[in-house]
């Protein structure tokens, strides 16, 4: 809570984190969730990535592509780019 004395621009409320998993609470609810907790596990992960790169305006297909080693693919690495940002915020 402290942190916005620091950093202003960092809001008091959490409507954007929620917003953004909404839709997926949504799907959940109606195909009942997943048959395993690999698949629960495998879910969250691309769910969460798909959310970063959004949120870095960077494409996921192109990210995934680079990852997996697709040849025209190309994308930043996103730990630097999550750095760079919370360091301009």
């Amino acid at each position: 809570m402290l942190r916005v004395l620091d950093r202003p621009q960092v809001p008091l409320h959490t409507n954007g984190s929620e917003r953004d998993l909404r839709p997926h609470v949504i799907k959940r609810k109606i195909s009942g969730g997943t048959r395993s907790d690999q698949g629960r596990d495998c879910r969250d992960a691309f769910l969460g990535l798909l959310l970063t790169c959004a949120k870095l305006g960077v494409s996921f297909w192109d990210f995934l592509g680079h990852r997996l080693g697709v040849a025209k693919a190309n994308a930043p690495y996103l730990p630097d780019l999550v750095r760079l940002r919370s360091a301009t915020a």
